[in-house]
């Protein structure tokens, strides 16, 4: 497979965590292509597709996102990168879930 560095730009990123995830692993960076055609449907099947498969099913990972870019910057690829994801964990309790506040609805009233 070869890549056309003038047709194709690749999106760096990391992923968010699923809702089913939790701690803080470090997830690791991928480099995906933009699709270089956009989708189509089928008229048969009316399915959506497009005849750049190349671009689209490829999809790497990275441990850091240098080296993302340097990967991307050796082979010619042009590239934009997309900051991760900020989550704010707001510290709470278990208890938290059953403490009486006046003027609410809900438990007790």
């Amino acid at each position: 497979m070869t890549i056309e560095p003038h047709a194709t730009t690749a999106w760096i990123f990391q992923p968010a965590p699923s809702a089913m995830q939790s701690g803080r692993r470090r997830r690791p960076w991928h480099l995906e292509f933009d699709p270089a055609d956009p989708q189509r449907l089928s008229a048969l099947m009316g399915w959506a597709g497009g005849g750049d498969m190349d671009s689209t099913e490829l999809a790497l990972r990275f441990p850091t996102k240098e080296d993302a870019i340097a990967f991307a910057e050796r082979h010619g690829i042009r590239y934009r990168v997309e900051p991760p994801p900020h989550a704010t964990v707001k510290p709470k309790s278990y208890a938290d879930n059953f403490r009486w506040r006046p003027g609410e609805k809900g438990y007790g009233h």
